[in-house]
């Protein structure tokens, strides 16, 4: 069963960092993917089992939501159950970097 993949978007880069640090916290999820966008965006996914990322998801959501630094979350989304072309196109799979924290 694939995993399912959760993403956390923000302007600012302590928002997202906020983000990334409750999200494998209070989850059993792996950080896969992180990038900066223009415009001070940043989006930082997760992997794991469905719950595992929602409840992650919910817990990154809330650590954004609760910076008193300017951080502000831009959107969030989970995709229980993507395809494998999803993982390889959106390059949202496991890597050598994250393999060591795969859980």
């Amino acid at each position: 069963m694939p995993e399912a993949i959760g993403v956390i978007q923000t302007i600012g880069f302590p928002g997202v960092l906020a983000a990334a640090d409750a999200m494998v916290k209070n989850g059993s999820v792996t950080l896969v993917s992180y990038q900066g966008a223009e415009s001070g965006q940043y989006y930082v996914s997760v992997r794991g089992r469905v719950s595992e990322v929602k409840r992650a998801v919910e817990a990154g959501v809330a650590a954004v939501e609760n910076q008193a630094n300017g951080a502000k979350l831009q959107n969030y989304y989970i995709v229980p159950h993507p395809t494998e072309n999803v993982e390889q196109t959106l390059d949202m799979n496991h890597n050598e970097i994250s393999d060591p924290y795969r859980q």
